[in-house]
């Protein structure tokens, strides 16, 4: 059975213009990985609010899930909320319990209106808990809408990822070598990959401190297809003439 499709939607004018680096697309593909949902595309777009509409109605009906982050704050530059509420035809409104839960975290006279903001969601939506810093993420239809700031994000998805339906998780194995080139395999790999069709078979040179080398990878969602495509990569490097080690090269520090 094939895995569950997702796209995730990076939003906002600082990734684009270099000022920030998104720090969010490893942490929701690894989410992912292990509730067996693909993650298959990744967009970034500017804070505007037409592109943003049409995106998110393009993505959402292309794939099983959609995922945003960033635009969900109190500035006038968070517009994501707005934005997906009118991609699904329904009035933002505020949300009593996140609307409560925000007023409790500021002292009296502090909770003002661009704060407040932060409880006004989508009509229909359910809020995803942010253990961070309270303000809530949303869901609505397939479409999972989180903070842009890492570790906000990383807690949204701690949260939301055990309550999506899962499927077959994703399975990897690798094995590497040293002092062999891309080019020693290319062909061989080109075979592999033919015989097995249904999984990802990847060439990745590295760097381990003086020495270089190349590590190969088979992943997908039939675990034992996964574990013979690992024998074959191990036994490609033996019949070269090179020592395989099991697992991921060391990183250069």
């Amino acid at each position: 059975m094939a895995p569950r499709t997702a796209c995730f939607l990076v939003i906002g004018n600082e990734i684009l213009s270099g000022r920030t680096r998104d720090a969010n697309i490893q942490v929701l593909a690894h989410a992912l990985n292990g509730r067996g949902i693909r993650l298959m595309e990744v967009r970034v777009i500017p804070d505007i609010p037409d592109h943003i509409i049409s995106t998110v109605n393009d993505c959402r009906a292309r794939f099983d899930l959609l995922f945003t982050s960033g635009g969900i704050g109190p500035t006038h530059d968070d517009i994501t909320a707005a934005c997906v509420a009118e991609a699904f035809g329904v009035p933002l409104t505020c949300h009593e319990d996140s609307f409560r839960q925000l007023e409790a975290l500021f002292p009296a006279g502090e909770f003002n209106k661009a704060r407040q903001r932060m409880a006004w969601l989508p009509e229909g939506a359910t809020p995803i808990r942010n253990s961070v810093s309270t303000a809530p993420g949303f869901s609505l239809g397939n479409v999972h809408v989180m903070a842009g700031v890492p570790r906000i994000f990383q807690a949204m998805i701690d949260w939301l990822a055990p309550r999506l339906e899962a499927g077959t998780p994703l399975t990897s194995t690798s094995w590497y070598a040293h002092d062999i080139y891309e080019g020693d395999l290319a062909e061989t790999l080109t075979a592999i990959q033919h015989d097995f069709p249904m999984l990802d078979i990847g060439s990745y040179p590295f760097e381990d401190g003086q020495k270089r080398g190349v590590a190969l990878v088979a992943k997908g969602y039939d675990a034992e297809a996964v574990t013979r495509a690992g024998e074959t990569l191990k036994r490609l490097f033996h019949e070269l003439g090179f020592t395989p080690v099991e697992g991921d090269p060391p990183r250069t520090p």
